[in-house]
């Protein structure tokens, strides 16, 4: 098995390519080893010192390290145990661990769906190439509510990411977006 690695925009993050699939619908997002049991691979990574966050996508995981920790010195354990794992042919997620807390006005319903659909077919594949997911929390009163996942969560260009590129397009297509925020899980 061999498993490719790239960087992201986020230096603490590397994405991770098994070359099979990883999740078959979704992603899911751990951000410290407390949350991380609905997947034992998470609990896996989790165990290796240095490693702050896991995000599963469809064919790839993203896994962020602690500042005080090299890459030369992890990457190889993180991939060690990605191999291992998918080798032995254990299931990464045991339960569903992602939930939907959505905060909506019944109103906007077409609005919402204009929303998720132009993120969906524009913003998510460019995101999910840097190892990370942007999910949808909510609309109400024109803003748009987003939390970030992955490479993309803690990445320095995240605040870039959302005002000039996911506001500037949604704010195009969709008149009634005033403006993007960035929510907690």
């Amino acid at each position: 098995m061999f498993i490719e690695t790239e960087p992201t925009p986020n230096p603490a993050t590397l994405k991770f390519l098994p070359g099979r699939q990883v999740l078959a619908a979704g992603t899911a997002d751990f951000a410290d080893s407390e949350h991380a049991s609905a997947s034992p691979l998470a609990c896996e990574l989790f165990a290796l010192e240095g490693v702050t966050r896991v995000f599963f996508g469809e064919d790839f995981i993203s896994v962020t390290k602690a500042n005080d920790i090299e890459w030369s010195g992890l990457r190889p354990q993180i991939l060690g145990a990605i191999m291992e794992y998918f080798l032995a042919g254990r299931p990464v997620m045991v339960a569903n661990g992602q939930t939907s807390d959505e905060d909506v006005d019944p109103n906007d319903h077409e609005i919402v769906s204009q929303i998720k659909e132009l993120l969906d077919q524009r913003v998510r594949p460019a995101v999910a190439g840097d190892g990370g997911d942007i999910v949808f929390r909510g609309f109400r009163n024109g803003i748009v509510r987003l939390h970030m996942q992955g490479a993309c969560a803690g990445c320095p260009s995240s605040t870039a990411t959302l005002k000039m590129g996911i506001e500037n397009l949604l704010r195009h297509y969709i008149p009634e977006v005033k403006a993007v925020e960035q929510v907690a899980a």
